[in-house]
């Protein structure tokens, strides 16, 4: 691209990297707590504020002014996800709306994560002529959010704690492959990019 063109968007850095690897070190670094390696802390609430989310909402404006609405709505919705995914889990710890049981409160945030799926899988749709990579990020996050309704429901159905702990553990590692995709494809997009050939590849998708 010479900088003769008149398209003030030929100048503007790629902010889908950042939105893609906040998304995936975050979604990584929480589905290793549920798959069952380490507790929910303050390091995974942290990076749900600022990277996951602060990070992707950054990237949704970014990707306003190259027009790409795609790229606004997917980004932008996940990083307020991530934010509002910690606030359910700050507010009733600091007396914000306790909800009224536990089972009341599972079976809301099955209904939270289920929303987020239907919007995932609809969104995947958006990614059928782009790259298979990309594909894949938004098929598996859908199947993440749809696993997680379940656990929720199961919860809210009585399920044996032993058996929930398991299905937590399964939906675990399917969450870590789904940030992991999310990792690849925004590494292949700076390390291509910057060196202006395919190192890593992301298969695009031939009309």
């Amino acid at each position: 691209m010479t900088k003769s063109s008149k398209n003030p968007g030929d100048f503007l850095a790629n902010p889908a990297p950042l939105g893609l690897m906040g998304f995936g070190m975050t979604t990584i670094l929480l589905n290793i707590h549920n798959a069952g390696h380490y507790g929910l802390g303050s390091m995974i609430l942290a990076m749900g504020i600022f990277y996951g989310g602060l990070a992707q909402v950054i990237a949704g404006i970014m990707e306003y002014n190259k027009k790409n609405t795609f790229g606004v709505t997917a980004f932008t919705s996940y990083g307020l996800f991530w934010i509002s995914l910690v606030a359910l889990l700050v507010f009733p710890k600091v007396g914000i709306w306790d909800p009224i049981n536990a089972k009341s409160h599972a079976l809301a945030m099955g209904w939270y994560f289920f929303s987020w799926g239907a919007f995932t899988a609809l969104m995947f749709i958006g990614t059928l002529k782009s790259n298979r990579i990309l594909q894949f990020v938004f098929a598996s996050l859908a199947v993440l959010f749809f696993l997680l309704a379940i656990k929720e429901w199961m919860v809210f159905n009585g399920v044996a704690s032993g058996t929930v702990d398991s299905f937590t553990h399964f939906l675990g590692y399917e969450g870590i492959i789904c940030g992991a995709s999310a990792f690849y494809l925004a590494m292949a997009e700076v390390i291509n990019g910057q060196l202006g050939k395919t190192i890593l590849p992301i298969f695009p998708v031939n009309d």
